[in-house]
């Protein structure tokens, strides 16, 4: 995999843990953008929504994992976290309602993102 030759290498490793980490609260400022305009201002995708939940949930906890891959379990606790937060946060938005379904489908997207992440990067420091 690509990211992972990247990661062996020392002159390239900084700038990919660097683009991994700014990815990842670039995400987390779009999916609190996304979560908290009201409704009409919400792009459409075409996409079903839990599908659309999975992928942003699922590529910025990948971006996490692979960006603080030693932290894995704070950053995976903390993500979680974020998902509940920004679900409850909702609730404050006229038109938006928080959903149980969505917050496990956000969760457990992170989770696997953010694991499958740092297996890149552990598997990378052990090849290098």
């Amino acid at each position: 995999m690509q990211v992972g030759l990247l990661l062996r290498r020392p002159e390239t490793k900084g700038l990919v843990l660097t683009a991994a980490r700014t990815t990842g609260w670039f995400l987390i400022v779009v999916i609190t953008v996304l979560s908290l305009v009201p409704v009409w201002l919400r792009p459409e995708t075409g996409v079903p929504h839990k599908l659309e939940h999975f992928a942003i949930f699922a590529l910025t906890g990948f971006a996490f994992g692979l960006g603080y891959s030693r932290r894995l379990f704070l950053v995976t606790l903390l993500l979680v976290f974020f998902s509940g937060a920004i679900e409850l946060a909702q609730l404050l938005v006229p038109g938006r309602h928080a959903r149980p379904m969505d917050f496990v489908v956000d969760a457990v997207a992170m989770c696997i993102g953010a694991v499958m992440g740092a297996v890149i990067a552990f598997q990378a420091s052990q090849s290098a």
